[in-house]
């Protein structure tokens, strides 16, 4: 196999190319021959002397799974290292274009050759290779975990997708903060390859929402512009409606929906949730009188009056930053749609204390059984969905639950609550899985029957952007006792080597000056604008 990958490298561009697939195939043989092995001990054939080979056999079924799926992932690598050596050798091999018209034709070949060689769609086809040379080109870290195998196929096509239209600098911030173990700011938590692609997804699209070099509300009011509703005809009698709305208004409309078909839930009841709701939606949008809609027509789009927990940074909530604010169930959100849900749109406004130094919301706790609104809302925020590994279940729906009982001297503090799905949540209580200890900022992780620790999905929080005139008063008060850590980044370091009494890190929080907020916030002198 290394001969053969090294007849054609020709130049330093390919040779390195081949050196990287030969390297990945010794990965993959590697796999192979620990699959061998627990293949053996996953079918019984392995002669094991174990004292418990019933358990012996279930952990190495475990870990086969395991093993296949890094064999899946180096084997990805080395499709995404064959569909870009092929298209340069192509594109090597053919004359040169003399029009746009004579390159889009040899695209064209290259996108139909691939394409019969796999036996998929020339779009498809045409998608893997923009994919390939975005990964050999632009993102190296990505390429190199998808070769080791610790993160998936699906993980690398996330990267790839959320990179598209960031500038080369960009793209490698992103990089780095979710594979890059050395990078000064990277993400917290598990690594990359431990969540499931779709809650990646999630925080690949937050980061990048909050380092975007253009600004979103610009983006935002593209996307705005871009607003509609779609019908899609589907089998056996039914159809699909979706709507492609700002994130405010879709949040609150999901939400109120929720809270309907729930009212309408009882013993009499057939229907589940996931019917109510779109029995409740049907209803709404098919029996509005005329005269009221088109009144509410003629005006904006009213905020939704459903509850929308949203975190707005007190600095972006006075204008003088443009921190994005945080929705429940979304991520980052232009932070004028903030002031707005905050202004005349939510019922209720939580009010989030945040350690100024990392931008983590502070513990809170309760002396009772009882689990308050406010410490429910505040699980909501820390957890922002069911904490189960994978599990996408929006936090609207979950329970609020002790992790050690309330009878086993469990107290009623954030660090002792966790808000599963339904479905976990009953997991818990009839099966061997447990949930394990929390904190203020890191939700539970869970222990499997097999003995096997999975941690939660866990908040990626970032220190807040202070804003320049803010530091320019600071900086003209006293140049050095400012912290470089709280500068954020791009701004100047101000004090090369700070002395220890400038480190805030064990300094007590100054005491809150807003301990009537909700005042501060109805003055009309302080209302956004």
């Amino acid at each position: 196999m290394s001969d053969t990958l090294n007849v054609g490298a020709s130049g330093d561009t390919l040779g390195m190319e081949s050196k990287a697939a030969v390297k990945t195939m010794e990965a993959v043989e590697a796999s192979v021959s620990a699959l061998a092995v627990l293949v053996r001990r996953g079918t019984g054939n392995f002669g094991s002397t174990s004292a418990d080979p019933l358990r012996d056999q279930a952990d190495a079924c475990l870990d086969g799974l395991a093993e296949v799926a890094r064999a899946e992932a180096r084997l990805a690598a080395l499709k995404v290292h064959f569909a870009a050596g092929y298209a340069d050798a192509a594109i090597a091999l053919a004359p040169p274009a003399v029009s746009p018209q004579a390159h889009t034709a040899q695209d064209m070949a290259v996108t139909a050759e691939v394409a019969c060689v796999l036996t998929v769609s020339e779009r498809t086809a045409g998608a893997l290779l923009a994919e390939a040379q975005t990964l050999t080109n632009t993102l190296p870290l990505t390429m190199s975990a998808l070769q080791s195998g610790s993160i998936s196929w699906q993980h690398a096509r996330i990267m790839v997708d959320e990179t598209t239209n960031l500038d080369k600098a960009g793209a490698a911030g992103l990089e780095a903060h979710f594979l890059d173990p050395d990078a000064p700011a990277a993400a917290r938590g598990c690594p990359a390859g431990e969540l499931v692609p779709a809650r990646f997804r999630a925080k690949v699209r937050t980061w990048r929402e909050r380092h975007h070099p253009v600004s979103i509300e610009v983006r935002h009011a593209r996307g705005v512009a871009d607003r509609r509703v779609e019908y899609t005809p589907d089998r056996d009698g039914m159809a699909w409606l979706s709507a492609y709305l700002p994130a405010s208004q879709a949040a609150g409309i999901w939400d109120r929906t929720t809270a309907a078909a729930r009212a309408l839930q009882g013993a009499d009841e057939a229907r589940t949730l996931t019917q109510l709701r779109a029995d409740v939606a049907a209803t709404w949008l098919l029996t509005a009188g005329r005269e009221t809609a088109a009144r509410e027509l003629a005006g904006k789009v009213p905020s939704p009056a459903a509850q929308v927990l949203i975190t707005v940074p007190v600095l972006s909530l006075l204008s003088l930053s443009e921190e994005p604010a945080m929705l429940d169930g979304y991520g980052p959100v232009p932070p004028s749609m903030g002031r707005a849900l905050v202004a005349d749109g939510a019922s209720s406004f939580l009010r989030v204390l945040t350690d100024p130094r990392d931008g983590a919301p502070l513990e809170i706790g309760r002396a009772s059984y009882r689990i308050s609104k406010a410490l429910r809302q505040w699980l909501r925020l820390r957890d922002g969905k069911c904490p189960f590994p994978g599990c996408n279940n929006q936090s609207l729906d979950n329970d609020a639950d002790h992790l050690l009982a309330w009878a086993r001297g469990g107290t009623t503090g954030i660090s002792n609550l966790g808000q599963p799905c339904r479905k976990h949540h009953r997991l818990k209580h009839t099966t061997g899985w447990t949930p394990t200890s929390a904190s203020a900022n890191e939700p539970p992780g869970w222990t499997s029957p097999a003995g096997r620790h999975y941690a939660s999905e866990q908040p990626d929080w970032e220190p807040p952007l202070w804003p320049s005139q803010i530091l320019a008063m600071t900086i003209s008060a006293d140049p050095g006792t400012l912290d470089p850590d709280i500068l954020g980044p791009g701004m100047p370091d101000y004090h090369d080597d700070p002395p220890p009494e400038c480190d805030l890190t064990d300094r007590p929080l100054a005491e809150d000056p807003f301990t009537d907020w909700e005042l501060f916030l109805a003055y009309d002198s302080y209302a956004p604008a």
